[in-house]
């Protein structure tokens, strides 16, 4: 292993939420009238949480987003959560497969009920400890900042530049770069094109892995 901890991204590289969630707000901007693809929503709006997730959304249509707007997502919340979301292929394996003592951690946009809610789902209660951490709850600002990749390896013990980071979309890449870790562009969900690795790689990242086969061998597991 050629680096000292891990920071795993949630959605997109551990479950499968990326299509279906964004499926869902293109659905809705379409249904009120402004047109939206899933790929488009996932373009702008992906990887952002809180204020700014809905800044990007109100910049895409050009106007306020109506009330009905947070109950269609809360709605949508609600039954994943109740559904539970799969894993990304080979991610389950992946996280069992870590050396025990190696410090990990999850760093997401999404809160810290939706983590512990699909880490049960996919059969990884526990493997993080308590090493869970949102960008809407354990910093000021999300991502695309680098704060929250800087404040889990705090909480780890781990200088920044000894983390690996495992990042899928263009705003969590765009911050992880920014914090001075290693970071693997990770193109093994379906919510991936064919020019994902491409717009990753462009953004600075260090590497980019189709699936986590490729990520164990970039870091030497």
């Amino acid at each position: 292993m050629n680096h000292d901890a891990l920071l795993f991204d949630f959605d997109g590289v551990l479950i499968e939420s990326e299509y279906a969630g964004n499926r869902q707000i293109a659905d809705y901007l379409t249904g009120i009238g402004h047109p939206t693809t899933p790929e488009q929503s996932m373009a702008h709006f992906m990887g952002l949480a809180g204020a700014d997730f809905l800044a990007a959304v109100e910049r895409w249509i050009g106007r306020p987003l109506p009330d009905s707007f947070h109950t269609a997502r809360q709605v949508e919340d609600e039954r994943a959560m109740a559904e539970g979301i799969g894993a990304v292929a080979g991610a389950v394996a992946f996280v069992r497969a870590l050396p025990p003592a190696l410090p990990r951690a999850v760093v997401s946009s999404s809160n810290t009920r939706w983590i512990r809610r699909h880490l049960d789902h996919i059969g990884l209660a526990g493997a993080f400890g308590d090493h869970l951490y949102s960008g809407r709850e354990h910093v000021a600002r999300g991502k695309p900042a680098p704060d929250l990749y800087l404040f889990a390896a705090a909480r780890l013990g781990v200088a920044i530049e000894r983390c690996a980071i495992i990042e899928d979309s263009p705003v969590g890449a765009t911050g992880a770069v920014a914090s001075g870790g290693h970071v693997i562009g990770l193109c093994a969900g379906s919510h991936c094109a064919a020019d994902h690795g491409a717009r990753l790689k462009a953004l600075g990242v260090d590497a980019v892995a189709a699936d986590f086969d490729e990520v164990r061998a970039l870091l030497a597991l």
